[in-house]
This record gives structure tokens, C-alpha cells and sequence, in this order.
């Protein structure tokens, strides 16, 4: 099976440096090219990103320095590493484009060697970084993200909403007498009924925008961007059957033989509201709606 290659985003005005620089990394990286700033924000702004950019910095219409702050005052893209590569051999020059945010220089005339040794440190760099962070952002019991790691998307997809018109839904999940469950089989059978929760809900999700957190105990919350009331409620129907399906023993439980779950659904497509935890707030209120209503379903509005 042939490994993914790291993307890397080469920005320069001039055709035979691109050419050039492409032609060097081209066996080990897949090449995306832009001969200007406009082009560069656009391709950085793509699914999927580059995972290094390499900028000119001296070109017409739209600097690389001007590029830089663009990229780093946008949440979608302030994340990608940037090298500066540059004829200038000026301090105050370096100086300013570390200060925006350049994690290094390459100076022309380009050397194969260093340039090929410098991105190859650098993304095997980034590459156990990421490993790290991604470890710090899942959850120990379940391996899906996180509390803190998911209010982070939310707030990155709320922003989005908010620039694209575009409806944005979450549910909240409670499992129904749960702690009736854990006190009467068991911490080790709850971790499992947990971990086999966590695993239906992540294969319900169809789509790749959509993603499961574990919030808290036995509460998880699924985010839905682009996803009008309507869809998002026929998802949380099909996780809740899901669950029920698993005919997991619950002899505790006054709802049913088998482990059940309540779900909440909200949806915002005022992004007048205060913030994303507006969305949170409302979901959580509609998932104690329905357990008041008996459990064992959904509610939203």
C-alpha cells in the first residue's frame, strides 16, 4: 500500500524557480505550486493542506511577508509551517519574517542538498510533533478526541458556519442509567460498554466533517457542520438505534433489557448568538428533554 506523501505548497513568481524547486522534492513530496500570494492563500486553504510552505518573499502584487500575516491571523491555516526562501541577505529581513512566523530561511542561490536536508528535518520534526498532540488530544479509555480538543473544533466549524451561511448542528448523547449499569456489572464492563458506544457512534458518522467527542463520564457530543436540524435528527436516530442494535444486557435499566441511549440535537444558522457553546447548551437541554420524556430517544428544535 503506497504511504501518503507530505504535501508541500511552493510559492515563487518566477516559472524556473517553481520548476526547479519542484523538480528537486518531487520524488519525495507531492508538489503544489503558486506563482503568486493570491493563488498561495487559496491552495493553503485547500482539503487537504500543504504541510509545508515554501514562500518567496520578494514578489509583485503581494509580498511573502504579506502572505505570512495572512496566513497566521486565520485559524484554518496559521498551523502550517513556513520557510521563507529568499535572495536578501539582510538580518532586519530575517528578523521580521521569524517574528511573522517563519520557522526558517533557505537564501538564493538554492542548494539541492540543504534544501532537501532542511525540509526533510523539518517535517520528520513535525511529524512527531503531530504524533504527540494527537495523543494529548484523544481520550485515554475511548481514542476519540477529547473534550478540550473538540470545543477547539467547534469553535473552528462555527467560524466557518459563520463565514459560509451554513447551518451547523451538534448532539449531545447521554447513556441511560448508567451508573445503575457500572454498579451492578462492574468499572471494567462499563469501560467497555464506553469504548463499544465511542466505536458505534464513530461508524455512524457518514461523513468525514463529522466528528465525535467524549465530553464527559458517559456523555459524548457529535458535531455536524453544513447540517440543517432535519439530517442531523436522522443521524442521531440512526446512532441511537445503532446502540440499541448491540443488545448490550442492562438488567438495571427501567427503558429497556439492553444499554440505551438519550441524544439532543441543536442547530444554528444565526451566528448572531453569543458563541459556539450557545449550540452546546441548547443540545444538552433538548438530550434532557428527551430523558424526561422517557429515554431511549431523540429530541431537537
Amino acid at each position: 500500500m503506497d504511504i501518503e506523501k507530505s504535501r508541500i505548497l511552493i510559492v515563487d513568481d518566477e516559472k524556473i524557480n517553481l520548476k526547479f524547486l519542484a523538480d528537486l522534492l518531487q520524488e519525495d513530496y507531492t508538489a503544489m505550486l503558486a506563482r503568486d500570494g493570491r493563488k498561495a492563500l487559496q491552495l493553503a486553504r485547500q482539503t487537504p493542506q500543504p504541510d509545508l510552505i515554501l514562500l518567496d518573499v520578494a514578489m509583485p502584487g503581494m509580498t511573502g511577508f504579506e502572505v505570512i500575516k495572512e496566513l497566521k491571523h486565520d485559524d484554518e491555516t496559521k498551523h502550517i509551517p513556513i520557510i521563507f526562501v529568499t535572495a536578501m541577505d539582510s538580518t532586519e529581513q530575517e528578523e521580521e519574517g521569524l517574528k511573522l512566523g517563519a520557522v526558517d530561511y533557505i537564501t538564493k542561490p538554492i542548494s539541492p542538498p540543504i534544501v532537501k536536508m532542511r525540509v526533510r528535518n523539518y517535517l520528520d520534526m513535525q511529524h512527531k510533533y503531530k504524533l504527540l498532540e494527537q495523543k494529548a488530544n484523544l481520550d485515554g479509555l475511548t481514542e476519540i478526541p477529547n473534550r478540550r480538543f473538540f470545543e477547539e473544533v467547534l469553535g473552528r466549524e462555527w467560524q466557518r458556519g459563520k463565514r459560509n451561511g451554513s447551518s451547523l448542528s451538534v448532539a449531545m448523547l447521554d447513556i441511560d442509567f448508567f451508573k445503575q449499569y457500572n454498579d451492578h456489572y462492574g468499572h471494567q464492563k462499563g469501560d467497555i460498554a464506553l469504548q463499544t458506544v465511542a466505536r458505534n457512534i464513530t461508524y455512524s458518522l457518514k461523513r468525514a466533517p463529522d466528528y465525535v467527542g467524549r465530553y464527559g463520564g458517559e456523555e459524548f457530543v457529535i458535531l455536524m457542520p453544513e447540517t440543517p436540524l432535519k439530517p442531523a435528527l436522522i443521524v442521531a436516530e440512526r446512532i441511537r438505534s445503532g446502540i440499541e442494535g448491540l443488545k448490550i444486557p442492562h438488567a438495571c435499566s427501567s427503558v429497556s433489557l439492553h444499554l440505551t441511549v438519550s441524544i439532543g440535537v441543536s442547530t444554528s444558522n444565526d451566528y448572531t448568538e453569543s458563541g459556539p457553546q450557545v449550540l452546546i447548551q441548547r443540545a444538552d437541554q433538548n438530550m434532557y428533554k428527551a430523558k424526561q420524556s422517557g429515554r431511549n430517544q431523540v429530541s431537537g428544535g
